[in-house]
């Protein structure tokens, strides 16, 4: 989060020492890299972290985020399924309305509580985020186990769908001497294969699909991989830092 606000001048203060334009944080699961960022935000001004009852329990019970000022930083529990109006601390309305949908999940990885494999499931702990002007929508899922009948009725038509871009395929952390752990074991479906992202969206209407959360173990990475052709053949886009999207 700071090396992406350093990055970014929109993000960066627009009056005074400690002023922030960020006006709120919408978390789609508890993972570390989900919500150590917000660490860096506890300057004191206010703005709104939107979670599922779940996500909010997950903060409540660590302390470090109460460095987060409560007087300050207001925490939201947002219901699966529910849209409404994203508004400004001071109360004005933003324009945007949000609603958290269901994908296929796990528990985050520090929360397992066993040595098995954690089930699947549509629950709290993994959400994507439909963001809407009234007039475009704009689909945030960083993390999908798996394309499902429901999600892509809802994906149909999308003006842009950010969507998880972890792995290539579901072995190759292990294959790369990296990690102990497959792709689906950490929540994740492959961008290849028969059950893949690729050959999932070729069922579903979108305006323009962009791959992100990408591991440094994948291919797409490099411009001038076969991987990175087979996916701008499909028709997705691979984000980067600093990327802008204008609808």
């Amino acid at each position: 989060m700071r090396q992406q606000i350093e990055a970014s001048p929109c993000l960066q203060p627009n009056h005074g020492l400690r002023s922030s334009p960020i006006a709120g944080v919408v978390l789609t699961g508890g993972d570390v890299d989900a919500i150590a960022g917000l660490l860096t935000l506890r300057e004191r001004q206010a703005f709104t972290i939107y979670a599922t009852a779940r996500i909010q329990d997950v903060l409540d019970a660590n302390p470090i985020f109460e460095v987060l000022a409560r007087d300050v930083v207001q925490r939201r529990r947002v219901t699966i399924g529910t849209s409404f109006q994203l508004t400004f601390p001071d109360g004005k309305p933003s324009g945007l309305s949000l609603e958290l949908i269901a994908v296929p999940g796990k528990v985050p990885l520090y929360l397992e509580q066993t040595a098995a494999s954690p089930p699947i499931v549509e629950s709290e702990d993994t959400v994507g985020a439909m963001v809407s002007d009234g007039q475009r929508r704009l689909f945030f899922i960083p993390g999908c186990a798996g394309m499902t009948g429901a999600l892509a009725q809802r994906l149909q038509g999308a003006d842009v769908v950010l969507f998880d871009g972890t792995l290539w395929t579901d072995d190759e952390m292990l294959r790369a001497g990296i990690g102990s752990k497959t792709g689906l074991r950490m929540g994740h479906m492959s961008i290849s294969g028969a059950n893949g992202t690729i050959a999932a969206f070729q069922r579903i209407d979108v305006r323009r699909k962009v791959l992100l959360h990408i591991n440094n173990s994948n291919p797409i990475l490099l411009d001038d991989s076969p991987e990175r052709a087979a996916v701008e053949a499909a028709g997705w886009e691979v984000a980067y830092d600093g990327m802008e999207i204008r609808l």
